[in-house]
């Protein structure tokens, strides 16, 4: 499992934390550590789904979310 940082624009509340949360969730080979306004930190299986693909996840249900290695 790889780790990874999405930064998130868009996110102000507890809906866009619940539309962010489970817009990834849906994701085969993902796992969340947290979602946070503004971040979430996340684990991905690098076979079976690419940091692009779950920040286009989040993107399409509002929110522009950036990836980032995490350290």
């Amino acid at each position: 499992m790889e780790n990874l940082i999405l930064h998130i624009e868009g996110m102000s509340c507890g809906h866009c934390l619940n539309a962010v949360n489970r817009a990834i969730a849906a994701l085969d080979g993902v796992e969340i550590d947290a979602v946070k306004i503004g971040r979430a930190d996340l684990r991905f299986d690098a076979a079976k789904i690419d940091a692009a693909t779950i920040a286009a996840a989040v993107s399409e249900v509002g929110y522009r979310a950036t990836p980032a290695p995490a350290a």
